[in-house]
């Protein structure tokens, strides 16, 4: 009993470690709060300003195969230190760029310490996300949502820090976005361990494995000291525990899933609440912790600790192609306003009040920086645990919670294009904040449900391909209808004196992409109801047989 106390305890420190890293990792998210001031001093256009915010996007989400395999293959650690210099260094030269002003750096030297920031956020940001699925197998939804939540509240974090210790002061932001990032993400580090789980049957790992790329069969394993034995070896790398493989434990790939499906549902105590808090004191079970009689499943008739399906085996799936094709639309919609609502506040305060200087608007674009970090926060946490929520006592699909992001995304995309006095621009970034933490509050989640979770850094890396595609759509949209806008004055300023009309048209395509979200969402919702009906005739069929 105290060994178990030991490990929930060690447990938590590395969900705390995970949640200061990724406090970390969301600082792409608060580009738009020195973005304006960064281009006006180094005099770039608006397309240039969001080709920056581009690549920052880039580095994030191109990035996030190769740190998932990283990841995977060593270890959370390992990609975390090598994130936090990617943060570090980048941040600190876009500061000594800003110091340096117009003409002292390239632009492609800028793109390029713009996706050193991006890369570093996925490499960190990916090593606590891993470390809080394999933790906490049971209770997924709620331990990452910890970790995608302080995500979401990066922005806010450092906004209001920086707003505090340095008003109006862009060169000081930036150097504690590079110092701030580094700093967190580094220490943390060292606390982020994959802690071993005191159980009898565990999933046989599948890099062991070459020649299977489907689900790993459970087997009980001989003996306890030497799992304990390995176990510690593999967690003092940060590296999930690994056990010897049992012979006789495969069965034909066809059975896989049924068999799976079977033995979670034959044992009557193998049904773990997966919403009960992570904070339980129960002392007969703990959070996280597979029953010994039984394996836990999931409501797609997979056990996803068990599910292994990574890499080109991807390609084949329906639901592969539709995780990617949502993500990467709503994404996109998201990270337009996300980059752009400091030059919506701009174009909108400049055209509304022309008392209003250029220090009061900056202040005005952090608060809206604030207020899409703070309901971003809130849609991944309530998402997070949502999901879990409505799977377990209600018998739903999680893709509700991409339904409920679609929906407000559309509703948010409406506010944008029609809202023409400044101080409603709120609900722009509030909605947007929302439907843009429910979607990421819930992914992961799916993606590791679906596909297992020891494949989950590369095929979480996988999926954030697809915003690379929209999210350099949209915003190059929005950047060449602000530019169009715009004009230049002789000392060579961007200005917008337009208002609503310097970027709603750009605001009316993202509503279309919207439609096509709610319209996809739905589509999934059908499609998972089918597919765990065609699970559970098989099974029925397959017991019926037996007996």
């Amino acid at each position: 009993m105290t060994s178990e106390k030991a490990l929930r305890a060690a447990r938590m420190v590395s969900v705390a470690a995970a949640t200061i890293i990724s406090l970390a990792c969301g600082t792409n998210y608060v580009y738009s709060a020195w973005a304006p001031q960064f281009a006006a001093k180094l005099k770039l256009s608006s397309t240039q300003s969001n080709l920056i915010g581009v690549f920052g996007n880039l580095g994030m989400y191109a990035s996030g195969i190769p740190v998932g395999l990283l990841v995977d293959a060593k270890g959370p650690r390992p990609g975390v230190l090598l994130g936090s210099v990617g943060l570090g260094t980048g941040y600190f030269a876009m500061h000594r760029a800003y110091d340096a002003g117009e003409g002292s750096v390239a632009m492609p030297f800028l793109c390029l310490f713009a996706f050193l920031t991006g890369s570093g956020s996925a490499a960190a940001f990916s090593g606590s996300i891993k470390t809080s699925a394999l933790n906490w197998p049971n209770h997924r939804g709620t331990a990452t949502a910890f970790p995608l939540s302080a995500f979401g509240l990066s922005a806010f974090f450092f906004s209001t820090l920086s707003s505090l210790a340095f008003p109006d002061d862009t060169s000081h932001f930036l150097l504690l976005l590079s110092i701030g990032t580094f700093s967190m993400a580094f220490i943390s580090s060292f606390f982020l361990r994959v802690i071993p789980h005191s159980q009898n049957y565990s999933a046989i790992p599948t890099h062991e494995e070459r020649g299977r790329s489907h689900s790993n069969p459970l087997h009980r394993t001989k003996s306890t000291d030497s799992k304990r034995s390995s176990a510690r070896l593999a967690t003092e790398s940060g590296r999930q525990p690994t056990t010897s493989q049992d012979p006789n434990s495969y069965h034909d790939d066809t059975s896989k899933d049924t068999t799976l499906f079977r033995k979670a549902h034959e044992v009557p105590n193998a049904d773990t609440d997966e919403t009960s808090s992570l904070m339980s004191k129960s002392s007969t079970s703990m959070p996280g912790d597979v029953q010994e009689s039984g394996v836990k499943s999931d409501t797609t008739g997979h056990d996803s600790h068990g599910l292994d399906i990574r890499g080109l085996a991807l390609l084949p799936r329906v639901e592969f192609w539709q995780l990617f094709l949502l993500l990467g639309l709503l994404t996109g919609i998201g990270l337009m306003t996300i980059n752009n609502i400091g030059n919506d506040a701009q174009a909108l305060w400049s055209h509304y009040d022309d008392s209003a200087t250029p220090g009061w608007i900056q202040r005005r674009q952090l608060v809206h920086v604030s207020i899409l970090s703070l309901m971003s926060f809130t849609g991944r946490l309530c998402s997070g645990v949502g999901s879990d929520l409505i799977v377990k006592k209600f018998g739903m699909s999680r893709f509700w919670c991409l339904f409920t992001s679609s929906s407000i995304f559309c509703a948010a995309q409406v506010c944008g294009a029609r809202i023409e006095n400044p101080n409603y621009l709120g609900f722009v970034s509030g909605l947007t904040g929302l439907a843009y933490g429910f979607l990421f509050g819930v992914y992961p989640s799916l993606v590791a449900e679906t596909f297992g979770v020891h494949g989950l850094s590369q095929n979480w890396g996988c999926m954030t391909l697809a915003p690379v595609i929209s999210g350099n759509i949209f915003n190059l949209i929005y950047g060449s209808v602000y530019d169009h806008h715009s004009t230049i004055s002789p000392e060579g300023r961007r200005d917008c004196p337009e208002g609503l009309h310097c970027y709603n048209t750009a605001y009316w395509v993202t509503f279309g992409a919207s439609l096509a979200g709610v319209g996809i969402s739905l589509w999934s919702i059908r499609h998972d109801h089918v597919m765990k009906s065609r699970a559970r005739k098989k099974l029925a069929m397959d017991e019926g047989r037996e007996v």
